[in-house]
């Protein structure tokens, strides 16, 4: 695999901004230029585009995939387009894909097209396969804050000022909007499920992670829904070891190893 870093100006945050890109090493003496398969792999909150390679062997685990694997820095902005701050959204489902697709060796095709992510990428990732059906086939959650009606609640057992204002930061000063709109999974789901293509959807989170009910909440909804969703559980915490653990398992159930 070639790691790269780039460093370019994003219209749309009005700043330059990074991300990085696994690609696979092409034969040696191979002329033709390939075409890759593309998963979008997104970091969660408080980490930032380096996180997967310095925290998991994630290069190790696509080796023999044709699989490119793209990893932008959305910063703290839960993939929206934030009421104080960058569009984060309009980044990532827009400007990212179409900037990639310029400059890379990619395959275009919806079936080549994958997203995945941990936390509050579990729940950007989501976003972008159910927003967008018709670009990606499937989508990965690990850990995913994906019912977004609980993460933005002010009245949890667990709320501080500190991250409510953090929230209010991204989705506004009355949280209670949140809910049945566009930052809305369900909203999103509802939407989707009556498309005529859907992304296969993986959904996992450990019984000891502080998500675990959200993600509970997140499946029993999903599983009413015309959605082919693979939902996995076990023992495991909101930390490196067990996202580590189930990435190896998501590009498994996601990602056909091509045969020589």
């Amino acid at each position: 695999m070639i790691l790269n870093e780039l460093s370019f100006f994003s219209a749309v945050l009005g700043l330059t901004t990074r991300l990085c890109v696994l690609l696979p090493q092409p034969p040696s003496g191979e002329t033709a230029r390939p075409r890759y398969r593309t998963l979008y792999l997104l970091h969660g909150h408080s980490d930032d585009h380096t996180a997967w390679q310095r925290w998991t062997s994630i290069e190790r685990y696509v080796e023999g995939l044709n699989l490119a694997v793209v990893m932008p820095d959305v910063h703290l902005s839960f993939y929206t387009d934030m009421a104080h701050g960058g569009r984060y959204w309009t980044f990532v489902s827009a400007e990212l894909p179409a900037l990639v697709g310029r400059i890379l060796p990619l395959s275009p095709a919806r079936e080549d097209t994958f997203v995945a992510g941990l936390s509050m990428g579990g729940y950007g990732a989501f976003k972008l396969a159910l927003a967008h059906p018709e670009r990606f086939a499937a989508a990965a959650s690990l850990s995913g804050a994906l019912d977004i009606r609980y993460v933005v609640a002010e009245d949890g057992p667990d709320r501080d000022e500190a991250w409510l204002a953090g929230m209010r930061n991204v989705f506004g000063a009355d949280l209670r909007q949140v809910a049945d709109s566009e930052r809305d999974l369900r909203t999103l789901a509802h939407r989707a499920a009556q498309s005529a293509t859907k992304p296969r959807l993986y959904q996992c989170c450990g019984t000891e992670d502080f998500l675990y009910q959200n993600n509970l909440s997140f499946r029993g909804f999903l599983r009413d829904l015309p959605f082919d969703l693979t939902y996995e559980e076990g023992p495991g915490e909101h930390t490196w070891a067990y996202w580590d653990a189930m990435i190896q398992r998501a590009l498994a159930w996601m990602i056909k190893r091509d045969r020589p």
